[in-house]
């Protein structure tokens, strides 16, 4: 049965809701994350035929997205990102170990060249895990998107579904509910330490959203 995957987070996020994608809060936003999924899910049980295609067409929406930004003049920032909006740059072991992460996110392939690249600040997110099945949520901010990783065993990539919180809204809700909310994309590891989710032809002005994520020390105690 595609869709339907119930979302279930619940993340303690800072007061103020700030706009998407803001800096970093001096504090962390406590971690407390609850998870229910159903477990040895295939991700193309649960994916719709909309997300399964938009996964399948990733390698021509990186493409497009920084030919876009080169065209758009963004060439030095392209360059400045290093092997996180390098395609080839993918290494095994592809699953982030649970704890807090300082996130970033990069919008390629705008229409317009103010949007062709563009770099937010850092914000945090959160890696949970019940039993095998690890979570994303992103604990800051206006939009936070949350979802699950799914492993695809012949790739060592993990495959993203999810869907997104907006304003006061507690939880994302459920994949494949709203579809202009729902998110798909892969998880990959491109360096020590270093994690991106790529999601390709994201709804809304970019072709590639990219997202990486650096593990952070645990809290002092």
């Amino acid at each position: 049965m595609r869709g339907g995957l119930s979302i279930g987070l619940s993340v303690c996020t800072a007061s103020a809701l700030l706009a998407a994608c803001q800096p970093l809060e001096p504090v962390r936003p406590a971690s407390n994350v609850s998870v229910a999924v159903d477990e040895e899910a295939d991700w193309q049980k649960v994916a719709t035929a909309e997300d399964e295609d938009r996964i399948r067409r990733l390698d021509a929406a990186w493409a497009e997205a920084v030919q876009d930004a080169r065209k758009a003049g963004f060439a030095s920032q392209l360059r400045a990102e290093g092997a996180l909006l390098d395609a080839s740059a993918r290494l095994p072991r592809a699953a982030p170990p649970p704890g807090s992460y300082k996130c970033r996110l990069v919008k390629l392939g705008g229409a317009a060249r103010a949007k062709a690249f563009i770099a937010y600040k850092p914000f945090f997110c959160f890696v949970g895990i019940n039993g095998e099945q690890l979570s994303i949520t992103k604990q800051t901010g206006s939009r936070r998107p949350g979802g699950y990783l799914f492993d695809t065993e012949k790739t060592g990539r993990l495959i993203f579904l999810g869907s997104e919180a907006l304003g006061t809204e507690e939880n994302p809700g459920a994949y494949g509910e709203d579809p202009a909310r729902s998110m798909a994309g892969v998880f990959e590891r491109y360096g020590d330490f270093r994690y991106r989710l790529v999601v390709p032809w994201p709804r809304g002005e970019s072709k590639l959203d990219v997202f990486e994520l650096i593990p952070l020390p645990p809290p002092a105690e």
